[in-house]
């Protein structure tokens, strides 16, 4: 049973989440804040305090992970610390994957997040996935659309299934 880690576990993480559990996966989420833990646990993710802002903090979530998934494109802040988390953050934990069993990343590629930032991080993902030739998928479409986690789940789970 493959386990994914969803960085940005807030309700479409969960969403997300519960529907990777209908296809047998193991799940943990993470927030940076500790109010949210127990909602995360609740919907029956594990669940785990960690701040993208920090990508050791990430990356020691990912002993026991296949798949990464970095679901931020709504994330809040300002305008400098969200380009962060999608710029030299992401890099950073990108190249500390790979010394992990991490065999997949998921970029979530569309969102409130200024459409630049979200490509820039696009690219980043990419060549990251060219250059330690890692599966590397992007996550795009509203989350509010209908479909939208039942979609998200099967890119996800195609990472590993080629």
């Amino acid at each position: 049973m493959a386990r994914a880690l969803i960085v940005g576990c807030g309700c479409h993480g969960r969403e997300l989440g519960g529907e990777l559990a209908g296809l047998g996966w193991q799940l943990r989420g993470t927030s940076r804040r500790s109010e949210a833990l127990a909602v995360i646990g609740a919907a029956g993710i594990e669940a785990a305090s960690a701040d993208p802002d920090r990508a050791g903090t990430v990356f020691e979530l990912c002993g026991d992970v296949a798949v990464l998934v970095w679901l931020l494109g709504s994330a809040e802040g300002s305008p400098d610390a969200v380009s962060a988390v999608h710029g030299p953050r992401l890099q950073s934990l990108l190249e500390k994957l790979v010394d992990s069993p991490v065999r997949g990343f998921a970029y979530e590629a569309a969102g409130s997040v200024d459409d630049r930032v979200l490509a820039a991080g696009a690219r980043i993902v990419e060549r990251a996935g060219e250059t330690w030739r890692i599966p590397v998928t992007l996550i795009r479409g509203d989350r509010g659309e209908p479909g939208w986690a039942t979609r998200s789940a099967a890119t996800v789970a195609a990472l590993l299934t080629g």
